[in-house]
C-alpha cells in the first residue's frame, strides 16, 4: 500500500496527465467499472454454485434413468 508521499506524487501525475477537470469523471467511471466487474464476478460465482449444486441432483436423476433403461434392455433380451 503506497504511503502519503507516494499518493501525493500519483495525484500530481494524474492532475498533470488528465487535468483537474477530468479527474472526477475518471474516478466516477473507474468506480462504475469496478462495480460492473464485481457484479459480473458474483453472477459467475452464483452460476458455478448452481451448476455444482444442481449437477449433483441431475447426476443422480441421470443415473436412475440409466438404471431403468438398462433393466428394460435386460428384460427385452431375456424374452
Amino acid at each position: 500500500m503506497p504511503g502519503t508521499t507516494e499518493m501525493m506524487v500519483i495525484l500530481l501525475i494524474a492532475v498533470l496527465l488528465f487535468g483537474a477537470n477530468k479527474i472526477p469523471k475518471l474516478a466516477r467511471s473507474t468506480g462504475e467499472a469496478m462495480g460492473e466487474f464485481q457484479k459480473g464476478r458474483e453472477e459467475v460465482e452464483q452460476e458455478l454454485e448452481e451448476m455444482r449444486d444442481g449437477g449433483a441432483a441431475e447426476g443422480a436423476d441421470a443415473s436412475t434413468v440409466d438404471a431403468a433403461e438398462s433393466s428394460e434392455k435386460a428384460t427385452e433380451t431375456e424374452t
